[in-house]
């Protein structure tokens, strides 16, 4: 029954709860005016809120958890629920037919006759950038641990391979004001990821570079990320990119991959291995991989020193040196 759960909370991102009280508490009555709540229901989802620790009431006063205030207000820029918008929008109904993913091994989103899931998610301006922001959502926690964890002092630029809306490129350079970089991705993901990095004052150290790295050559820097990128493509098409990113990286320089890994003993990263489930509903080929397999994978294009190291909740990064 956890999905009862999953989908109060997902409602509530969509209803903007958590934005409305970023201003301050409410009361129940205040709520169904600002979010159009039927009096019926407004009271057992708001004390379902409550009970989840999402929201606190005193005195028939609702406000925000402070996780939930740091995570869930629209308006602030440690906003996650962009990836919440995204599952309840898309995701949710389809997790719905995974009985028949499991028995046909086919997609179970708007793609099933085998087209890339990225044609229909990009087909217009507000399915793209809803996405991107979803990308940003997913990413962050892992952009920042990466930021920290790995030693950016030895190194001068980098460039994220599949970039979306910016957000690690954003984290790396905050960081570190030595280093230069920018972003990889498909040209009409330029404008989201221009907008995205202005927004944030680092115009001058951040470029977007357009291109499909499966037809493109990748741009070269000392470091290349690519973040939640492999686990979408079948094996040949994970051997091509990190083919394609040795290639593009001088002798010295750095790949790091990071995804939800799944740990070697395939027993204990339950998000890893669920997200390797989500992969076979929305993609024709994608799956979710252990640490000692994207080793391999990497060792085979030519890395070396290849190694796992943690970052945030499941998410881990592979580090291999040309």
């Amino acid at each position: 029954m956890g999905f009862w759960a999953s989908k109060a909370m997902l409602s509530a991102v969509e209803l903007g709860v958590f934005t409305q009280l970023a201003g301050g508490s409410r009361s129940r009555e205040q709520l169904e005016r600002a979010l159009g709540l039927h009096p019926r229901s407004s009271r057992d989802f708001l004390d379902t809120l409550v009970a989840l620790g999402a929201l606190e009431r005193d005195n028939g006063q609702y406000r925000n958890a402070p996780d939930a205030d740091l995570f869930f207000d629209r308006a602030k820029p440690s906003y996650v629920g962009g990836l919440l918008e995204m599952m309840e929008t898309r995701l949710y109904a389809d997790w719905g037919s995974l009985t028949d993913a499991l028995r046909t091994g086919l997609p179970q989103n708007r793609t099933k006759d085998g087209a890339s899931p990225f044609d229909e998610l990009y087909r217009n301006e507000a399915s793209l950038r809803s996405f991107l922001q979803a990308m940003t959502g997913v990413s962050l926690g892992a952009a920042r641990a990466i930021a920290t964890k790995f030693p950016w002092e030895n190194y001068r630029s980098f460039i994220d391979i599949g970039a979306a809306q910016g957000a690690c490129p954003v984290q790396i350079a905050q960081a570190h004001p030595h280093l230069r970089g920018g972003g990889f991705d498909l040209p009409v993901v330029a404008p989201v990821f221009n907008d995205y990095v202005a927004a944030h004052g680092l115009q001058d150290r951040l470029r977007f570079h357009p291109g499909d790295f499966f037809n493109d050559p990748c741009p070269s820097a000392d470091v290349l990320i690519m973040g939640h990128i492999l686990h979408d493509w079948d094996y040949d098409q994970k051997q091509a990119l990190l083919a394609k990113c040795y290639d593009a990286l001088p002798t010295g320089g750095c790949l790091i991959v990071y995804d939800a890994i799944i740990d070697d003993e395939r027993r204990h990263n339950a998000f890893g291995l669920l997200m390797s489930l989500n992969m076979l509903i929305e993609t024709p080929g994608g799956f979710d991989y252990t640490g000692k397999e994207c080793c391999e994978w990497m060792t085979a294009a030519g890395f070396r020193d290849v190694r796992v190291e943690p970052l945030l909740g499941p998410d881990s990064m592979v580090i291999g040196i040309k």
